[in-house]
């Protein structure tokens, strides 16, 4: 399985064509050559692939706005054309379709189109979990209602292990549950803040998951792509964040 960085990290840094070359510079001087684009602000997608290129990184995966999805997928799949990249991912579901069964109904209706698009272009739709679609609705998950409804051609699953851990789910069962839908995930680790009970995002390596077995069983289950993420660096330097998790990532054999 092969190691990348998840932009979302250092959106902050991430705002302008110039920090976001800036940025992958940082990322490719740590040592990461996949990446996920996501967060950013706008940049000219041959000057994003241009700069890919010339620091010898890969943009794999994106996460793209619900509204681009939905409206202007034949652009959206022309920009992944020129990164490269057969992944097109969405981050969450929009609010709508949380609140009931009717909306989550509606939500998943829209998305059929949009996927056979990107199906008909060799390309992969997946989905980004947080800890809510592991809410019961209509006595069932949410996930579980995307599962039944999309079959693991239309929709793979970005697995994200802190959202996994924090809806109190087993991610072992999740990650084998979900064999054949997994071509990138996200590692993210989980530690306890210092009242004892709030849990936060730290770097891999740092928290209490167990990181050596979950990317075993996450190899075992056909994931391709791994990309760290820490959406709260706690008040550290998001790279610094990022080095640690890879330096980790590392000492395990990978990266």
């Amino acid at each position: 399985m092969k190691i990348g960085a998840q932009m979302f990290t250092i959106r902050e840094f991430c705002k302008t064509p110039e920090r976001i070359i800036e940025s992958l510079e940082k990322l490719a001087e740590i040592g990461y050559r996949y990446i996920q684009f996501s967060g950013c602000g706008p940049i000219d997608p041959h000057l994003l692939r241009d700069t890919c290129d010339r620091l010898g990184m890969e943009l794999i995966l994106t996460h793209s706005k619900y509204e681009r999805i939905i409206d202007d997928t034949d652009n959206l799949i022309k920009e992944h054309d020129i990164y490269g990249s057969d992944y097109i991912g969405l981050g969450a579901m929009p609010q709508y379709a949380r609140v009931d069964q009717n909306g989550l109904d509606a939500f998943m209706k829209v998305l059929e189109e949009p996927i056979q698009k990107i199906r008909a272009a060799g390309k992969r739709f997946g989905y980004h979990n947080h800890a809510f679609e592991f809410r019961k609705m209509k006595d069932d998950l949410i996930f579980n209602h995307l599962l039944n409804r999309f079959s693991a051609d239309e929709l793979g699953v970005i697995l994200d292990t802190y959202w996994v851990q924090q809806g109190g789910a087993d991610i072992y069962q999740w990650i084998d549950k979900l064999k054949g839908r997994l071509y990138c995930v996200h590692l993210k680790d989980q530690g306890v803040k210092e009242d004892g009970k709030s849990p936060m995002m730290m770097p891999i390596g740092e928290g209490n998951l167990n990181f050596p077995a979950i990317i075993k069983a996450f190899e075992e289950a056909g994931a391709e792509y791994a990309f760290v993420e820490q959406d709260k660096c706690n008040g550290e330097d998001p790279f610094e964040c990022l080095r640690r998790s890879f330096e980790y990532l590392k000492s395990l054999g990978y990266c």
